[in-house]
């Protein structure tokens, strides 16, 4: 069981990591950071359960860091598209308003 949920973990954060890597969709880019977090949290519980420690405290915490992280990167992601009319972070080049 363990093992598994390992390997599920690592393949979950792999695909997040590409699509970080090679996606210039700023929404994509906030998909696949939840996408690792939630990588990170199975292997939490996986650990967790293997060594009898209390790993769903730091699921929370690692849940609330994403749920802060979304609101205020979607109210960016909001600016920058009422802004520039694209949210292709390719062909924004400045940022200066």
């Amino acid at each position: 069981m363990i093992t598994e949920a390992l390997i599920v973990s690592a393949i979950l954060f792999v695909i997040g990591v590409v699509g970080v890597l090679t996606r210039r969709n700023a929404i994509i880019l906030f998909m696949c950071a939840e996408l690792m977090f939630n990588a990170v949290n199975l292997s939490f519980v996986a650990f967790a359960k293997l060594h009898n420690i209390t790993g769903q405290v730091f699921v929370i915490m690692v849940m609330s860091v994403a749920a802060a992280e979304a609101a205020i990167g979607l109210a960016i992601i909001i600016s920058i598209f009422r802004h520039f009319g694209t949210v292709d972070l390719s062909k924004l080049r400045s940022l200066r308003g």
